[in-house]
This record gives structure tokens, C-alpha cells and sequence, in this order.
């Protein structure tokens, strides 16, 4: 849609709303002083007195949802950038509206990404070697009960091979005794 007299012209920012963290970052005080007009500079975008925008803007600090639309200026012919939906049906600029290139919002989302991935990293390594000592006492628990039932179980077969050495040796006396016996009777 074409604004009349302006070099505005409007793409609804819905497709992209799934797209984003949606993650707002407040930097009070330092918000750049740069005119709304999408021509006015390719430098950095702000929020103006709301702060700078982290990421995709969603919702302008005055409740009116975003809009994504395309510059037509000379400066930055072609160039996309979200901005708020009230500052653009007024035809505002130099205003306290959100505005914000699309390249800079989707910078800001890689970034985002790239710290929630590196702490996704931290907590996956913390995590891993939380399960590896983890497997590690369950391993020696394992390990020392195996070894306990293994030696409950090679004392019970001492005893009792020791008891039945012992009989055996009663009966061993024992015939050695007869034998002697019988050879003193006949012998």
C-alpha cells in the first residue's frame, strides 16, 4: 500500500512476528538522535526516548503495532525497516516512534541467538558432566556390590569346602585306622 505523497510504502510485519524473539532491551539515556524519514540515514535505528529496540520490534512503545515497510529514498532506496503504525498514518518523523532497519533487527536476533546457543552449549556441558559422575558412582556402587557378592559367596564355598575337607579327613583317619586294625589282626 502507497501512503499518498509520501516515498512510504507499507508490507505488514505479520509473517515476520513468528520469526522473532520478540526481546526488548531499555538503554535509558542514550537513545541516538535520528530522523524517522527512511532516507534520513543509513546509520544505526532507535526507539527514541523508549530506548533502543532489541531485535525485531513487535509493538511500539505506544501500543500500535509495527509495520514493515520498503524505503523509496535516495540514501536508502529499497532499503526495509520496521516502524510504528501510528508515526506512519500521521506521516510523523522526528518523532519518539519506534523505528528500526530490518538488516540491524535480524543482526540483533542472530546475536540473541548466538548468546542463548552459547549458554545452551554451557548448560549442555555442565549437564554432561554432571551424567558422566553421575554414571561414574553408579558404576563403582555397582561395581562394590558385585565385588561383596562375589566374596560372600567365595567364603560360603571356603566354608564349606572346609567343612567337607574336614569330614573327609575324619573318614581318611578313620580307615587309615581299620587298615591299621586289620593288619595288626591278620598281619
Amino acid at each position: 500500500m502507497k501512503i499518498a505523497g509520501s516515498s512510504w510504502s507499507m508490507i505488514d510485519a505479520s509473517d515476520y512476528q513468528g520469526r522473532s524473539l520478540g526481546v526488548y532491551a531499555r538503554d535509558h539515556g542514550r537513545s541516538k538522535a535520528m530522523s524517522n524519514v527512511s532516507g534520513a540515514s543509513s546509520g544505526s535505528s532507535s526507539g527514541r526516548s523508549g530506548g533502543r529496540v532489541f531485535g525485531v520490534p513487535r509493538i511500539c512503545h505506544c501500543g500500535v503495532q509495527i509495520m514493515e515497510l520498503v524505503s523509496k529514498s535516495s540514501n536508502n532506496p529499497y532499503r526495509r525497516y520496521y516502524r510504528c503504525g501510528y508515526a506512519v498514518s500521521k506521516k510523523l518523523s522526528n518523532d519518539n516512534h519506534t523505528f528500526k532497519w530490518v538488516d540491524e533487527a535480524y543482526l540483533d536476533e542472530i546475536e540473541a541467538l548466538k548468546m542463548k546457543n552459547a549458554s545452551l552449549a554451557a548448560k549442555l556441558e555442565t549437564v554432561t558432566m554432571e551424567r558422566n559422575e553421575f554414571e561414574r558412582i553408579v558404576f563403582e556402587n555397582v561395581q562394590m556390590k558385585l565385588e561383596k557378592e562375589i566374596f560372600e559367596r567365595v567364603e560360603e564355598a571356603l566354608v564349606e569346602s572346609s567343612s567337607t575337607m574336614k569330614k573327609m579327613m575324619v573318614v581318611v583317619v578313620v580307615l587309615c585306622m581299620v587298615m591299621v586294625g586289620f593288619s595288626k589282626l591278620f598281619g
